[in-house]
C-alpha cells in the first residue's frame, strides 16, 4: 500500500484513507462515551504518543483512533488526499 492512500494523523501513524467515515472533536460528551466504548470493546487506538487527546477518527470497521492533532489539520489532510485521488 502506497503513501497516497493513507492518512497521516501524526508522530508518523496513518490510516488508510478509503475506512475513515468521520473526523471529530472529542469534547463533548456523545464523543466522550463513543472512546469510552471503544475502549471497554477493544476497539481503541491510541495514536497520541502520550499528547493531549484532540481529535477522534472513526473507520467503517467501528475502530476509534485517537489523534494527538486538532481535527481541523487531520481533515485538511484528508480533503487534499481526496482530491489528489480525484
Amino acid at each position: 500500500m502506497s503513501l497516497k492512500n493513507l492518512l497521516n494523523i501524526g508522530f508518523g501513524n496513518y490510516v488508510v484513507i478509503t475506512r475513515v467515515i468521520g473526523i471529530v472533536n472529542p469534547n463533548s460528551s456523545p464523543m466522550r462515551r463513543l472512546r469510552e466504548d471503544a475502549r471497554q470493546e477493544g476497539r481503541l487506538v491510541d495514536a497520541t504518543q502520550g499528547r493531549k487527546t484532540r481529535s477522534l477518527i472513526i473507520t467503517d470497521s467501528n475502530h476509534v483512533f485517537l489523534s494527538a492533532l486538532q481535527a481541523e489539520t487531520i481533515g485538511h489532510r484528508y480533503s487534499e488526499k481526496g482530491d489528489a485521488n480525484a
